[in-house]
């Protein structure tokens, strides 16, 4: 087995990155999700190191050590960290020549050969899921006999082997617990709307909604959720508990949890025994019926993409969502107690200054405990992206999604819409959300209930109107 390191790179301060964000950029807040797409196949290879350099604060100065120690190096990539990623497997091939180094993620999952044409240091790149890519290239298998890789043979020629089939069995992953505990520091992780500190694993893979702008089911985990056994999930969520006695929350990072509303009431009735508080991503349409199930048996938060307050809007989106029902399924949370994040985005097909204003004051009707505001971001392999192109949608310049800080951009333009009406709205998305009487009196009575929420608050303000200044410089 070689001797191989897991990586995500050392990017700009508070960049969250990791293969668990669904917008690889800086937040208004600073926030980190886990690298559970790196911890998964870190957990089949014994031996294996998984470095998660932005949340532990790591440079490459700090990094470079265990890269030159290791046969194997697999970096997480994405497309707005891409460039600098590049640069990272420069530094390690200069210093460890003789290394085989690979990149997996969304980005080279769609991109394989434009991906190695750009990145002359890397060997090799895994598609659609890399787990058993990866250990079968640790095992030292031939890159030729490898499903689901494109690599430079040693003519230097980019070969694509076909596919890897998909995955079916779930429960043959091992625990990405385990890899936690060994290699990261679970206080690191932040997330503004979860109870801290938090750990967050997958129950499944895919989607079955059509979302064009969604990145992970049109890349890499497909449009069937294939799910773990119920008894699988709990005998980790066990080992969670014993492993992390501090941990406040644990959250179930599948695109969409509810998806299977069964299975999600039969790990709920389990987790109400455990008395584990939980959250987990959900669609706006979970029944009344099954919502209580959930929060009677330990559901706190439901993270909802409700994208848009505009219908025709969500039809161009293939959301699948229609408002009322969404109206029905936040009034229910509110009755049952069950806190929401809602999320929204900017600058989708058809938006206007009036469908921002609509939105706008759909967030403020349907009231959430908490928001964050996106803006489109048209990730190479989504039918957005495709869209954008062929509609002339997208510019060059702004096609890896950030700025030279790390910052969201605006992406998308529109002959009645330019990149700076929607840049400009994401800020007054939030102050009018925000700056309301009532909504500053349920802050600031949250605040006075907790002396460490009251800390938390505060400095999510400071970083929050820091932020700001930041765009605005930009």
């Amino acid at each position: 087995m070689m001797k191989t390191l897991f990586l995500q790179p050392p990017s700009f301060d508070g960049f969250d990155g990791g293969a668990g964000s669904r917008y690889q950029a800086r937040r208004e807040i600073r926030s980190f999700w886990y690298p559970t797409w790196l911890a998964q196949p870190a957990a089949l290879i014994p031996g294996s190191k998984l470095i998660d350099a932005p949340p532990a604060r790591l440079t490459m100065a700090d990094v470079l050590p265990h890269a030159k120690a290791a046969e194997l190096i697999v970096i997480h990539t994405s497309t707005p960290s891409f460039a600098n990623d590049v640069k990272v497997a420069e530094n390690i091939k200069k210093e460890n020549p003789r290394s085989l180094i690979g990149m997996i993620g969304a980005k080279v999952a769609v991109q394989g050969e434009q991906s190695l044409e750009r990145a002359a240091p890397v060997d090799f790149v895994a598609r659609n899921e890399f787990d058993f890519t990866i250990k079968e290239i640790a095992e030292g298998v031939p890159l030729a006999e490898i499903d689901g890789i494109s690599f430079r043979n040693s003519d230097g020629q980019i070969v694509h082997n076909k596919d890897r089939a998909t995955l079916e069995n779930m429960d043959s992953l091992p625990f990405v617990a385990d890899v936690y505990r060994r290699d990261l520091r679970i206080e690191d992780y932040f997330i503004g709307y979860l109870m801290h500190p938090y750990v967050s694993l997958y129950t499944g893979r895919g989607c079955k909604s059509r979302c064009t702008f969604c990145l992970w089911p049109q890349t890499v985990g497909g449009h069937r959720y294939r799910t773990r056994s119920v008894e699988h999930v709990i005998a980790e969520v066990r080992q969670i508990q014993a492993y992390f006695p501090q941990m406040k929350e644990l959250f179930f990072d599948d695109d969409t949890f509810t998806d299977n509303l069964p299975r999600a009431e039969a790990i709920a009735r389990e987790l109400g025994r455990l008395g584990v508080t939980w959250s987990c991503n959900a669609k706006a349409n979970v029944p009344r019926d099954t919502l209580k199930v959930l929060r009677d048996n330990g559901l706190r938060l439901l993270l909802v993409g409700y994208e848009s307050g505009n219908q025709q809007i969500l039809h161009n989106i293939k959301k699948g969502m229609r408002i009322e029902v969404a109206k029905r399924f936040t009034k229910d949370c509110h009755d049952l107690g069950i806190k929401i994040h809602g999320t929204f985005i900017l600058g989708l097909p058809g938006e206007t200054q009036e469908t921002i204003r609509e939105t706008i004051d759909f967030a403020k009707e349907i009231n959430p405990h908490t928001i964050q505001v996106s803006l489109a971001a048209p990730y190479p392999g989504t039918f957005l992206y495709d869209q954008a192109v062929s509609n002339g949608w997208l510019d060059v310049e702004h096609a890896e999604l950030i700025d030279e800080h790390g910052i969201q951009i605006a992406p998308l333009h529109y002959p009645h819409l330019t990149h700076t009406e929607i840049f400009d709205s994401v800020e007054l998305f939030y102050k009018k959300f925000y700056f309301r009487a009532p909504k500053i009196a349920a802050i600031v009575n949250e605040m006075i209930r907790s002396p460490q929420m009251m800390k938390r608050r505060l400095r999510e303000g400071v970083e929050f109107f820091q932020f700001l200044r930041e765009r605005h410089a930009a």
